[in-house]
């Protein structure tokens, strides 16, 4: 009964069309960033940011992106770790060539690298699509591989391709413990979801969803299908980068490119499909599902006193995903984000069934 509309009178077209136009959503939603942002950098322990919050909160980026891309565009990508791995080689290069960059200007160069590589692995988008297309941005999966393992200039002349990031400061401040990376991660998801949710919501994201539902009818009404697949490739592209850069940066600190191989991209295909495609809170919702989902499935049997091995664990994880997609592709191919979308409409008429 206190989840109401009743008695919030729209004045303006702003006030409608406003991102959280429900008093209670917008109360709930600042009460979760003063939460994420002032109460859990207190109180979480050391392992929980490491292990839990900065993956889920990297993660979740890297999935916003994909999602505009499949979910807002409906172009079906299997070379997200690619790009991933195209933002954080291009970040480390400008990080250490160039004496003085600073990390925020390290991290979007590197994903704008990333967004002229997602774009030139796009342009076949333009003639094929569904299974097709798949395996065009399957293509850059291997291409990019290929790439930061043979040529050494890419990875600072690194044999291995492994490279590690170190002295990390932001505006003359270090980023050094899990607290600040954390908060570092944290006001970059809030941006981009933000600008993201905004331009879902823009002509140019109309034009994303035209094109997912049907690219004739689009086309006829005027839609240029150039500009909306590139423009998404582009856009999905840079968020991915922008993710793939933390990752290395903050999470891993060192990395080689295995770190960014095709596991990874299934990984955030897995993320968008379970959390719900063409929605930005589905982005949260899988990220934060598939960064639980193995830490619950390892504690879970100790839990009931049951010793299995590890190798158990990890066929079940693998084992669950895959239930897990086939279920939700059935029963609600929209995903988390659709039944939470249920359960708040319901809120609104309960206690009446009407």
């Amino acid at each position: 009964m206190f989840y109401r509309e009743n008695g919030q009178f729209k004045s303006s077209y702003r006030a409608d069309q406003q991102i959280f136009p429900i008093l209670q959503d917008r109360v709930l939603m600042l009460a979760l960033l003063v939460f994420a942002f002032a109460v859990v950098p207190l109180t979480a322990p050391e392992y929980w940011f490491r292990a839990i919050l900065i993956p889920f909160l990297i993660l979740a980026l890297a999935a916003l992106g994909l999602n505009i891309l499949v979910g807002y565009c409906g172009q079906i990508s299997l070379g997200t770790g690619a790009f991933m791995a195209v933002g954080a080689y291009a970040a480390y290069n400008f990080h250490v060539r160039i004496e003085g960059m600073p990390l925020i200007l390290s991290l979007l160069l590197g994903g704008l690298c990333s967004t002229a590589v997602g774009v030139l692995f796009g342009i076949p988008s333009l003639r094929i699509k569904g299974l097709y297309l798949a395996v065009a941005t399957l293509a850059a999966q291997f291409f990019v591989d290929w790439a930061f393992l043979r040529i050494n200039w890419l990875t600072n002349n690194s044999s291995s391709g492994s490279v590690t990031a170190s002295g990390l400061n932001l505006f003359g401040f270090p980023v050094e413990t899990a607290v600040q990376k954390y908060l570092l991660c944290l006001t970059l998801l809030v941006v981009f979801a933000v600008l993201a949710k905004n331009l879902v919501r823009s002509a140019i994201g109309r034009e994303w969803m035209a094109m997912r539902d049907m690219d004739v009818a689009a086309a006829v009404i005027g839609i240029r299908p150039v500009y909306a697949k590139l423009s998404a490739f582009a856009v999905s592209s840079f968020i991915v980068g922008v993710a793939g850069a933390l990752w290395g940066f903050v999470h891993l600190g060192t990395w080689e490119p295995a770190a960014f191989n095709i596991d990874r991209s299934f990984q955030l295909l897995f993320m968008v499909i379970i959390g719900g495609l063409g929605s930005i809170m589905g982005s949260f919702f899988g990220a934060a599902f598939i960064v639980l989902l193995p830490i619950l499935l390892n504690q879970l049997p100790g839990w009931f006193g049951i010793s299995i091995s590890t190798a158990l664990a990890s066929h079940l994880e693998f084992m669950i995903f895959g239930a897990l997609i086939v279920f939700f592709l059935i029963v609600e191919p929209h995903g988390l984000a659709r039944l939470w979308s249920t359960a708040k409409e319901k809120l609104r008429l309960w206690p009446f069934p009407h």
